[in-house]
């Protein structure tokens, strides 16, 4: 009787196929994905700490890169503390700060340090890629220590170009420095718009972040909201498709608006690019 039970029990084990569930694609869009960018020294209402991540959390974002100026240090730790309060991840920090770099490490955050890729000057490319990356050099070596990613940030001009962030990127890299990466800016690429493939394909492998924007041709106007421009569908596609599932950020950078009213603007504008891609892959 006991073999008899048995056997049923292997012929179960063996002739039961495993029913897996069918993986979801990534939905890099997801609210839950979004980082909000420039809503510190932009925002018109001008909001403290507290009503800032309480404003973060009313719109169900769960991660801020923080930009900041002179007149933002004194509040740096009350921002870290509000953050933590409302569930926040301070996800990347604008530049370089000593008091903000001492902040974390007693608060032990390891948020991504975004830093302008700048143009080095005269000289062939080869030159000016190594001046580029000799520069940076000290910066990635102790945002390693910190156990922070440093991504080059594009802002136009030869810096700005994925070409050269890229090279920058590998030569740091070569100089063991592989926590250093890209964060890509639409609202300082309105130039990829017509390469925007090609330029993307070279990009990904590097990016840390990927900041969306409103955009039309000639940058006009230059920050404008996700869905109300004329070429930003087709270049988010081009992300979508190529299976990017990195973090995607959203921004205010208009200090004539609320940044409340610029990253719902964000979100309804962001929902409304991911509607009309899933009817077009119907």
């Amino acid at each position: 009787m006991k073999r008899s039970v048995w056997g049923m029990a292997i012929a179960i084990i063996v002739f039961v196929p495993a029913v897996l569930p069918a993986a979801e694609p990534v939905d890099v869009l997801r609210k839950d994905n979004l980082v909000a960018w420039c809503i510190v020294p932009f925002d018109a209402t001008q909001r403290g700490p507290v009503e800032r991540a309480k404003m973060l959390k009313e719109l169900g974002l769960t991660r801020c890169a923080y930009d900041w100026r002179a007149d933002h240090v004194p509040t740096f730790e009350q921002e870290i503390k509000a953050y933590q309060k409302q569930g926040i991840e301070f996800f990347a920090f604008w530049s370089v700060h000593d008091e903000a770099f001492r902040l974390f490490e007693q608060y032990d955050l390891h948020p991504q340090i975004w830093q302008t890729l700048r143009d080095p000057g005269e000289g062939s490319q080869p030159e000016k890629v190594e001046k580029a990356a000799q520069g940076l050099l000290p910066l990635a070596k102790r945002t390693a220590e910190l156990h922070c990613k440093l991504g080059l940030y594009n802002h136009g001009g030869w810096g700005g170009k994925p070409e050269n962030l890229v090279a920058v990127c590998q030569r740091l890299h070569e100089l063991e420095q592989d926590h250093v990466g890209i964060v890509y800016n639409f609202h300082h690429g309105h130039e990829q718009i017509n390469d925007w493939k090609s330029s993307f394909e070279v990009l990904q492998p590097w990016l840390l972040c990927l900041n969306l924007n409103g955009m039309n041709p000639g940058a006009d106007p230059k920050i404008l909201g996700i869905g109300k421009g004329q070429h930003e569908f087709e270049m988010i596609r081009v992300v979508v498709e190529a299976g990017y599932d990195g973090p995607i950020g959203i921004l205010d950078h208009r200090s004539e608006l609320d940044a409340r009213e610029s990253l719902q603007e964000n979100l309804e504008g962001l929902e409304q690019v991911r509607t009309k891609l899933a009817a077009s892959n119907d």
